[in-house]
């Protein structure tokens, strides 16, 4: 939240709890199946491609590539044709809408058809009843739900926070305090890393939520469920601050006095174990 503040990195998953558990019981009623097009005189055994809750769309593209044995490049060149079904708010750019699912592959499968099949899962998620609900609740549109449920799902350590964080983004964004998330940064930057310096909160970039106030003009990742359900129906607290003390011990604080105190736990223990000192 200051250049001390540092947010939680890449996740474990555990199992979701409390207000969330019931909310996403009813964005879960069915799973994500998504059709195998059959093609020549029978049935294709089809091979199964899993895209994990936030890859970023490149890692969706290489990953494509890999699995359809095609040059580098060639998903994200295919993903022009998916541009008219994205909201008019993406303008052409598919990041946030590449739903996080297992697809079946087979010989007839094309980057494109891959492609906009994860779009269409990302609409019908985001316009079931529960998240669009949601969504209008808060004042959001769809896509302002996935740029935030991108950001939560970068943030959150582990899903049984999500909801928490969603909270923090909410109170920041209540107040018009600067998110200053450090994922937003670490997506302008085109890395992943667990430390940000005091000159990576100054770099000009709109993902710089440091110095910009709102949301990221585009999501920063593709969120599942669990993070677009955070992002519509957050935990109630008054909480505006978080930090990962160490792996499963995520603080929220409501006021920056005990914040410190916890960023000072966390250089302890980060220094205990030879890493670097945050801030």
């Amino acid at each position: 939240m200051s250049h001390a503040y540092r947010p939680p990195r890449r996740r474990s998953r555990l199992t979701r709890r409390g207000r969330l558990a019931l909310f996403l019981g009813v964005l879960l009623t069915g799973a994500v199946l998504i059709p195998v097009l059959r093609g020549g005189a029978g049935p294709e055994e089809p091979r199964r491609l899993t895209i994990p809750e936030g890859w970023r769309a490149s890692q969706v593209y290489a990953a494509v590539d890999r699995e359809l044995k095609l040059p580098p490049g060639s998903a994200k060149s295919a993903a022009l044709a998916v541009a008219p079904a994205l909201p008019a708010e993406a303008k052409g750019n598919p990041e946030g809408y590449l739903f996080p699912a297992t697809y079946p592959v087979t010989s007839k499968t094309t980057p494109a058809t891959l492609l906009a099949q994860m779009v269409r899962t990302a609409h019908e998620k985001l316009t079931t009843k529960a998240v669009a609900d949601g969504s209008r609740s808060h004042g959001m549109t769809p896509y302002q739900t996935a740029t935030m449920a991108s950001v939560i799902e970068a943030e959150a350590e582990n899903r049984a926070d999500m909801g928490k964080v969603a909270r923090v983004v909410h109170n920041r964004l209540a107040k018009s305090m600067p998110l200053q998330m450090d994922s937003t940064i670490n997506y302008a930057l085109n890395r992943s890393t667990v430390d940000t310096t005091l000159s990576d909160t100054r770099i000009d970039s709109p993902f710089n939520t440091y110095e910009r106030q709102g949301l990221p003009p585009t999501p920063i990742d593709n969120p599942g469920m669990e993070a677009m359900a955070a992002a519509v129906a957050p935990t109630p607290g008054n909480w505006l601050y978080f930090v990962t003390v160490k792996p499963g011990d995520t603080r929220f604080s409501a006021t920056y006095e005990e914040h410190k105190k916890h960023v000072a736990e966390f250089n302890k223990h980060r220094a205990a174990h030879a890493g670097p000192r945050a801030g």
